[in-house]
């Protein structure tokens, strides 16, 4: 392997997404300012669903100060800039929001959110993927497997993950 073709393979093999060499750098700047991880950012509308992601998003996180090294964690706040008028609708959620933010982060980190009104820069539109189709042997073979599931979020969610593992083609 000398020559052209072993050097292209080395290339090749040491290449990483431009994304993931992006959050290298950004990662600790953005520890270092905000509080907050790029995790969080990414899954923000996840976490506040499609009714809030619009006009909402995480600006940091405020740690309660430790004196000493051996203080027990405190949970910290949540600073979230909102839209204008609409952080109103938004301030009637927090309770959920920050139930699902410490579920986001698998502990309680978060004991508030507190909001901050700006205006914010509103992205492209999100490209939204078609569920996937099944046949009517996926479909049936799906409703068997979550015949004993009763809660009806959990329910669904399962029925979307059943629809793109049991899919034959991926959506587009």
């Amino acid at each position: 392997m000398n020559g052209k073709n072993g050097d292209q393979s080395m290339r090749q093999r040491q290449a990483r997404p431009v994304s993931e060499l992006a959050a290298l750098v950004l990662e600790p700047v953005l520890a270092r300012r905000t509080g907050m991880k790029l995790d969080l950012l990414a899954g923000w509308s996840a976490i506040v669903g499609p009714l809030h992601a619009d006009y909402t998003r995480p600006e940091k996180i405020v740690w309660p100060r430790r004196m000493v090294e051996d203080d027990p964690f405190e949970p910290g706040q949540l600073v979230v800039a909102c839209d204008g008028a609409r952080a109103i609708l938004f301030q009637h959620e927090l309770g959920e929001v920050t139930q699902k933010v410490n579920m986001f982060f698998g502990f309680p980190a978060i004991a508030r959110i507190r909001i901050v009104q700006k205006p914010l820069v509103q992205l492209a539109p999100r490209a939204t993927l078609s569920e996937p189709k099944l046949d009517d042997a996926g479909n049936r073979k799906l409703a068997r497997l979550l015949e004993g599931v009763e809660h009806d979020g959990l329910r669904q969610a399962l029925s979307r993950l059943g629809r793109g593992v049991l899919s034959k083609s991926r959506p587009k």
